[in-house]
């Protein structure tokens, strides 16, 4: 269970339904996404120090990313001294401050810049709920870098960037740096 410690118990995250199903599904072996996540998380971090300077105060706040056709989720910190980004099985008990919720492939979206943010949350194909002063910081922050986070995620591969960079063009989200 993801919990929101400001909302109360009947808005809380996945409801019953949700729960239930998850209690029934195994759950993901995640461990090897760890080393992969906290190298990614930091990668981008050393290249993109100016993000931190843009959340400011929202730096310490905890961001659930929620691919909602997954079998887990993605809590950010992104603290500059140490940004983490942990990945956790549905049903387990995560306090955060922002839920972002979408599905994988519009997430992906999203952090390359491909679709507007705007029109997936009056569409209803994208759910944010929790610290509207945090979201908004993160946005602003993602939209003053001059390439895309997909970009910086990629180049962090090194010489295995170019194969992450067909992947991404497979999936239909790496345009190339914004300009």
């Amino acid at each position: 269970m993801i919990v929101d410690r400001d909302q109360p118990e009947s808005q809380r995250f996945g409801g019953d339904r949700a729960q239930s199903i998850a209690r029934w599904l195994p759950p993901v072996p995640l461990f090897p996404l760890k080393p992969l996540l906290d190298y990614l998380v930091v990668a981008v971090a050393k290249r993109r120090p100016e993000l931190f300077n843009r959340l400011g105060d929202n730096c310490q706040k905890r961001f659930l990313i929620d691919p909602n056709n997954l079998p887990f989720f993605l809590l950010l910190v992104p603290d500059p001294e140490k940004p983490q980004l942990k990945a956790f099985n549905r049903g387990h008990a995560v306090e955060y401050d922002v839920r972002i919720s979408a599905s994988f492939l519009t997430l992906l979206k999203m952090i390359d810049s491909q679709t507007d943010s705007d029109a997936l949350f009056f569409n209803r194909d994208l759910s944010i709920t929790g610290d509207t002063e945090a979201i908004v910081a993160l946005r602003n922050a993602l939209d003053d870098i001059d390439s895309t986070l997909a970009s910086d995620i990629a180049a962090a591969f090194g010489p295995l960037s170019g194969a992450v960079r067909a992947l991404f063009s497979l999936s239909g989200m790496q345009k190339g740096p914004r300009s």
